[in-house]
């Protein structure tokens, strides 16, 4: 592998930061919400208590993703919560019945947050001004960004970088620091403060009132909106002010001018000195004025205890911080101060005085807190335990503080507080959760509905009953009764002032991370005849995530398998439909019979066949009715569906349509030749394409011209209509829709100019019994040859949105008509017609047009409408509608359309969607296919329902699934059955909201979707709770089961730890250590561990354990692999005896441990083999022991080497051969390794990883029974994982490391560099800015067959290596061919200037390796990164034509040679694993390989 590819295929899911502020709307968008029902019987506390409030946004980043939530509050007894078919979760609480996140937008950032603060702008509720997002990355890099109304998303508003060689002094000469900047926001937003380097604090001072894009989202209010932003920025070095070791700092309340406090350490400790010297820091509050550049200390305490680590700052009208740190809690400000003890480890300055304690023993190191009430804090410990901390206070006098238990939770890495009554627990381990709090004073208080809310903070409830809903950690605590009680601990004393706390889980946001390790096995339903790229979804990846609580397997597919209930042949196969028919049904369906046209069962399934049409009735069984049936059975049918409220049936034919009543036709229609003026070639000219919209049919024609058809729902007829607007037209349609815009208050209504006019008649007439505004507003989208879109309201055809140049992609689509837009788009359209013909004589694509259209707005209180448009060379346009209301657009926008078009003049400038707008969504994992120019088939089909999911499928040669989740589109394709022509939605007795699809080899396949899987996720997951952490996961292939290393905590009396902890060699019992029997009888936490086989459940359903293997008392598994021995025997003096391998050769579980007592106790650790039964009776006897055998230093890693065992022992690698009843070693390797953390085996070849040496590469000789040491990296390297790369015949070596780094090594001993052959080379190196904790190689899938870039090369034994990491992402390195790789490395360069990137971050910069203030030598730049050549899709056209011709290729080429790469990672064609190439090769005996003067190993 000399050049490869890095390409991310799972985004990371485990949040690190969120936060709340109103990003996207102002306090004053918010309409007073409704207040509660005072009828019921409530007491004061809880009838006082408002309605949820303005609502802020929340933030969050996981990694280098940032993405903005909007809350959405479902009232109880609004007409949205009645109308609303999501599932609701967590109950009615405060009149709320559903609160839910939607996405706003998106990023992937060229760097990782490292810390984020909201800066927020002072004022009342009803502020006009916005709150903007601060956030830092390594080393010094500061971004603040706010959202932009009129692109719809976050726009970089001032950039503060202190890196670089005129900023080197901040580094005080130190290369390595512990954390990244860390922010934190003035409460009132006057400033913010930044700290770098550990010691330099970057005051951001903001603007007081400055200017702002102009406009706001819901387009009803007036006045201009404003976001906050930092004017200036200053340093200040606080080793000045004799601050050395800063351990964190906040801002506090109350204060004129912006109050720092800042925990210190004034002289460090350490373990050691503890007993003597542990009160060591403190904090001091300095006065900051951002004006004068002064800062005064206004007040410190000092003697605060050295485990403190975090502050908290209390809200007004208390003040003064929180101090919180592992034993105790401080409160501190100017006037007043008070602690408490949490545990018997807390300890007063000098141990005279009596601390107040705690009711019960906790810990709060690594603590998350954030306030319910201006005097109630939660806290979320490390065992996700949450916590409730009262003030008692009199005044702003605080004079104690009162803990208690509240629930067990998620284990949060953060935590913040939305509004006046959500929660958010972000979490890198679990699942993040979205909780509703409401508080009372006392028991009897309670509402009567809220009972079942008690239990804790968790998923709630079986994952079939929520639906999309799902927070698959559905784990209930075992909690005992004071954890039930809903305001924790009982008060101790009558005038406690606890309140109680309702907790409600009301959404989820699902996390795979952190991937510890993971294994790949085939799936339950796979495909034993599956060939090719539809072989790969046979197999799934297997991961250990989570932690301890939160611990869980999960299940990732990279597809989706449905669940078939039949199937039968059809061949030639050209669409499916199916429709309803219901003869008994009003003229008008009203909402009370919406819910359940849901449930009703399809009548009728068309099938359209080659040269005629089949009828099947869709009862309980599939019966054909063909020759009963008033259907048009001669030829082909186009399309069909209902119309009049699925009162009548409407099948469109080539030349004509009929009408239906169930089986009798009550109308037919020929399609008539339009005017012989409009085209030369009409006689022939047919229907190709349909698109119904109750009750209006549109129909394309060959020739390029549309007709409509007209229903009258009184007489349920239908009359053919030519649209006026197209009559003489020389434009040319290429594609066109429907797009009925549903709903009380259809959504495109507030785009035109009399927005507040439609909308207020909309609110006044609350009609349930379904007015004629009830069926919303109906448009047609088209696109024309030249690449142009329109939107016509119908029937009229008024023009009420146009854009030029569709095809081209922009970022964004404006109404032509409107004027700013003309202004700004006019230039680039002209100039880039005059490169598009210079480019096009290179390049063919004036033919690249829309093919295919469709609108859609799936249900949801504030969904908004999509628009995808497919074009002829395979890609997929995405576009997203939002609204804008440009400033004072109405009278000059008026002049401007006047000019372009008289005609109907006052209804064109009424009528026009002027607040439209729309944004571009990339779409990740789909790819592209040429459309050939016979096809005709619509590729899209909308879904509403298909197991409670909605969005779209798209058919073709490689079919996907688009689902709608959250206002977001997730891509998940299905490859099981090759390329699908046809699709359609079933719902009858047999099929439950399922669907019927037809594969090109002819076969027809009625489904449902799996149910197990949550797919609101990058690839479908499944979630299995282990309730404890797994550390690591192995496949045995022959009995499909999963062996697992487990851990949890378990609670044990100290004396019984202790006498476990004995010298096993002297027999020497450690002495007590003058413990006392009171300390001798407390509890000590002790993970224990065992190895659990776990065996997938056949209908997906939850896994089930086979067997346990329990470890010993202190002794850890540490690996668990399958290994494949031959038996082999000895002679007496143990040489071995040569050829006698027998043919058993013995397939075992082999499990490495070690025993962890501490430093007293020597090193010691137990290889241990398992045979695995084959019958699938017994559990029993399952698993069985077959050898076990203590050695020296821990086991910490385990292969088979060509039938042999390799056994990495502390700092030795012994090979072992297995004689059938014991292991005895014949070779060794004593390595300065410290500890060995990977253990890789290709043929004769060993790589091995170590946790500080780096990496050794050694061969194994059989004919001396020697193994040896060939290279190693010299260099000093914290390794994470290793793996071999190959690639044809070359032979590399990848490493990961502790600075997120890989690593790719060669080895050339005739290279001079290479001392003499003693050093490893480096081939390329790469910064991927996450823990990467497993490799595992997969062959690539050959593309040379499509493309004849590759024609000839060696490539057909080419493998990636697929990667997890500890942030939930998945990815893969890719070897790449010289040619492409310098084709998307020119491209790369391009795009690092053509592109802007969100925060301003440099992706060159980002991806550069990181030392940590080591020396490193740079290695080669081998490496593309695709993260950053994905942008090249989502440039306009005129753009990618620009940039591919700069760099001398084409745009076809580009996008060849992406897809090209995408396609051949979609692994998992053959399952060559690495441990089955171990065994493979086993079987034959390979000499040595030699190893000649090549920059590679010829394997």
């Amino acid at each position: 592998m000399s050049y490869a590819a890095y390409k991310m295929m799972h985004w990371p899911t485990g949040i690190e930061n969120c936060a709340s502020g109103f990003v996207t709307n102002c306090r004053a968008d918010f309409t007073p919400q409704i207040p509660l029902n005072h009828t019921e019987d409530l007491e004061s506390d809880w009838s006082s208590r408002r309605g949820i409030g303005p609502v802020p946004n929340l933030i969050v980043t996981a990694a280098n993703v940032l993405e903005l939530y909007v809350v959405r509050v479902q009232e109880e007894g609004t007409r949205e919560a009645r109308n609303s078919t999501e599932v609701k979760r967590g109950g009615i609480m405060d009149g709320v019945s559903a609160v839910s996140l939607e996405l706003v937008c998106s990023y992937r950032l060229h760097g990782n947050v490292e810390s984020m603060a909201v800066l927020s702008i002072g004022g009342g509720d009803v502020s006009r001004r916005r709150d903007s997002i601060i956030l830092t990355f390594q080393d010094a890099k500061i971004a603040v960004l706010e959202f932009d109304d009129s692109t719809h998303s976050l726009q970089t508003s001032s950039m503060h970088c202190f890196e670089g060689p005129e900023w080197l002094h901040l580094k005080r000469g130190r290369e390595s620091f512990t954390r990244g900047p860390l922010v934190k926001a003035d409460p009132q937003g006057r400033c913010s403060g930044v700290l770098v380097y550990g010691l330099q604090m970057i005051i951001l001072k903001a603007a007081q009132a400055g200017s702002g894009f102009v406009g706001e989202d819901d387009a009803f209010g007036s006045g201009a909106t404003v976001s906050a932003r930092v004017e200036s920025s200053y340093i200040i070095n606080l080793r000045d002010l004799d601050m050395k070791h800063i351990k964190d700092f906040i801002f506090v309340h109350g204060y004129i001018e912006p109050v720092m406090v800042i925990l210190h350490e004034r002289e460090l400790t350490w373990a050691g000195r503890v007993s003597w010297k542990h009160h060591t820091c403190m904090i001091s509050a300095l006065s900051i004025s951002t004006t004068l550049k002064q800062h005064p200390l206004i007040w410190s305490a000092a003697n605060l205890p050295h485990d403190a680590y975090k502050l908290l700052a209390v809200p007004s009208p208390i003040g003064g911080v929180l101090v919180i740190s592992a034993n105790m809690i401080h409160y501190h400000s100017q006037s007043a101060s008070c602690a408490l003890a949490l545990n018997s480890y807390a300890a007063s300055v000098d141990n005279s005085q009596e601390l107040p304690r705690s009711s019960f023993n906790v810990e709060l190191d690594a603590a998350n807190a954030t306030w319910l009430l201006n005097d109630v804090a939660l806290l979320s410990a490390k065992t996700g335990e949450l916590l409730l901390l009262t003030l008692v206070y009199d005044g702003r006098v605080v004079q104690r503080l009162d803990l208690s238990k509240s629930k067990a939770s998620v284990l949060t890495s953060d935590i913040t507080t939305i509004g006046n009554s959500l929660v958010f627990l972000g979490s890198r381990l679990g699942d993040s959760l979205l909780v509703q709090f409401s508080s009372g004073s006392g028991a009897s208080t309670l509402p009567s509905g809220l009972k079942e809310e008690v239990g804790d903070i968790e998923g709630d409830g079986p994952l079939a009953k929520r639906l999309r809903r799902s927070s698959s950690d559905a784990l209930q605590d075992a909690v005992g009764s004071e954890e039930l009680s809903l305001y924790g601990s009982t008060p101790n004393n009558s005038e406690s002032a606890q309140k109680a706390f309702l907790f409600a889980v009301r959404d989820s946001l699902i996390n795979v991370g952190p991937l510890k390790d993971f294994s790949y096995g085939l799936r339950i339903n796979a495909d034993a005849n599956a060939t090719g790229i539809a072989k790969q979804s046979n197999y799934e990846l297997v991961c250990c995530s989570g932690h301890g609580k939160n611990g869980a397997l999960c299940v990732l597919r990279q597809s989706i398998r449905p669940e078939m209930i039949t199937e039968v042949e059809l061949t030639g196969c050209k669409g499916i439909w199916t429709v309803y028919h219901k003869s008994t049904r009003g003229h008008n369906a009203d909402s009370s019979k919406l819910a359940d046209d849901d449930d009703e069962y399809h009548a009728y399934l068309i099938i359209s066949l080659e040269a005629r049409t089949m009828v099947l009735e869709t009862a309980d069984l599939l019966t054909e009715v063909t020759e009963s049936v008033d259907y048009y059975v001669q030829g082909r049918t186009i399309a069909a569906g209902n119309l009049f409220g699925r009162r009548r049936v409407i099948q469109v034919f080539e030349r004509g349509a009929r009408i239906l009543d169930g089986s009798f036709m009550t109308q037919e229609l020929s399609i008539p030749l339009p005017n012989s003026e409009t085209s030369s070639g009409s006689d022939n000219s047919t229907v190709m394409s349909v698109s119904i919209a109750d009750p209006y049919v549109l129909l394309r024609m060959t020739d390029g011209n549309i007709l409509l058809l007209v229903g009258d729902p009184a007489m349920c007829t239908v009359s053919i209509n030519s649209p006026a607007a197209f009559e003489g037209s020389k434009k040319r349609v290429s594609a066109c829709s429907l797009y009925h815009d549903k709903g009380p208050e259809p959504w495109l209504r507030k785009a035109s100019s009399d927005a507040w006019l439609s909308t207020g008649i909309g609110e006044s007439i609350d009609s349930a019994d379904g007015g004629p505004h009830d069926q919303g507003d109906i448009y047609c989208v088209i696109c024309y040859e030249n690449g142009a879109l329109e939107i016509f309201d119908v029937p009229n055809f008024n023009s009420v949105f146009s854009v030029e140049k569709f095809a081209s992609g922009r970022a964004h689509l404006v109404d032509a008509y409107s004027l700013e837009s003309s202004e700004d788009s006019e230039k680039p359209i002209n100039t880039s017609s005059e490169e598009l013909a210079g480019q096009s004589r290179k390049e063919n694509v004036h033919n690249l047009k829309v093919v295919e259209l469709a609108m859609q707005r799936w249900s949801g209180n504030h969904s908004r409408p999509f628009i995808f448009g497919i074009l002829t060379d395979g890609t997929i346009l995405c576009y997203h509608a939002y609204l804008f209301e440009g400033p004072d657009n109405a009278s000059k926008v008026e002049g401007s359309a006047s000019a372009q078009n008289s005609v109907g003049l006052s209804n064109v400038n009424a009528s026009r969607l002027r607040n439209l707008r729309f944004i571009r969504v990339s779409l990740d994992a789909y790819t592209r296919e040429e459309t050939s120019n016979g096809t005709l088939s619509q590729r899209i089909t909308i879904f509403k329902n298909i197991s409670g999911y909605q969005g779209f499928f798209l058919s073709g040669l490689r079919p996907a699934w688009f689902m709608v989740f959250r206002q977001r589109l997730r891509i998940h394709p299905q490859i099981c059955d090759g390329s699908i022509v046809a699709f359609t939605v079933l719902h009858n007795v047999n099929c439950n909201h399922g669907f019927i699809y037809v594969t090109s080899k002819g076969i027809l396949k009625i489904c449902q979707m799996p149910s197990t899987s949550n797919y609101d996720n990058y690839w479908p997951v499944q979630k299995i709770p282990l309730r404890g952490t797994p550390h690591q996961v192995t496949y045995f292939a022959e009995r499909n089961l999963y062996p697992l290393i487990v851990s949890a905590p378990v609670h044990k009396p100290v004396n019984q730890v202790l006498s476990s902890l004995v010298d096993q060699e002297v027999g020497h019992q450690m002495d007590n250590l003058n413990l006392s029997s009171d300390e001798l009888h407390r509890t000590y936490t002790v993970e224990e561990f065992e190895v659990r086989i776990l065996e997938p459940e056949k209908s997906g359903g939850p896994w089930e354990t086979k067997a346990t293997i329990p470890m010993q008392s202190s002794e850890n598994a540490l690996t668990v692999r399958v290994v494949t021995l031959f038996e082999k025997k000895l002679y007496l003096d143990g040489a071995l005896l040569q050829n006698t391998t027998t043919k058993e050769n013995e397939t075992l579980l082999a499990i490495g441990t070690a025993y962890v007592q501490g430093e007293d106790v020597a090193a010691r650790g137990r290889v241990l083999l398992f045979s695995i039964g084959r019958s699938t009776d017994n559990n029993q006897n399952l698993v069985s022991e077959v050898y076990s055998k203590e050695l020296k230093g821990a086991i910490s890693a385990l292969a088979s080497l060509q039938g042999h065992l390799l056994i990495a022992s502390g700092p030795k690698i012994i090979l072992h051969i297995w004689t059938g009843s014991e292991l005895n070693g014949i070779a060794f390797y004593d390595a300065p390794p410290l500890y060995v953390v990977s253990l890789n085996i290709v043929k004769n070849f060993i790589l091995l990883g170590d946790v500080h040496k780096s990496i050794y590469f050694l061969s194994w000789k059989e004919q001396g029974a020697q193994l040896s040491l060939l290279a190693k990296d010299f260099g000093s390297l914290d390794c994470f994982a290793t793996e071999f790369l190959i690639d044809g015949s070359t032979l590399s070596l990848m490493v990961s490391d502790d600075q997120k780094n890989i690593q790719v090594f060669y080895y050339a001993p005739k290279m001079s560099e290479s001392w003499r052959g003693q050093k490893l080379l480096s081939r390329a190196e790469f910064h991927v800015g996450a823990h990467v904790t497993k490799f595992l190689r997969l062959q690539m899938l050959s593309t040379s067959g499509r493309t004849s870039a590759t024609a000839g090369s060696d490539k057909t034994n080419r493998f990636a290596l697929l990667f997890g990491t500890l942030d939930g992402s998945i990815g893969c390195i890719a070897p790449l061919d010289e040619l492409t790789f310098r084709r998307l490395q020119s491209l790369q360069k391009k795009l690092v200037d053509a592109v802007p990137h969100v925060a301003g971050l440099n992706p060159r910069s980002f991806r550069h390796f990181r030392s940590n203030g080591k020396a490193h030598r740079p290695g080669p730049d081998s490496i593309v990164d695709c993260e950053l050549l994905c942008h090249y899709e989502m440039l306009p056209l005129e753009e990618q034509l620009e940039i591919a011709h700069q760099i001398g290729t084409t745009r076809s080429q580009i996008l060849s040679n992406l897809n090209d790469l995408t396609l051949g990672t979609s692994f998992l064609i053959l399952y060559l694993g690495a441990s089955e190439l171990d065994y493979n090769s086993s079987a034959v005996n390979f000499c040595t390989l030699l190893l000649e003067a090549t920059a590679a190993v010829n394997c």
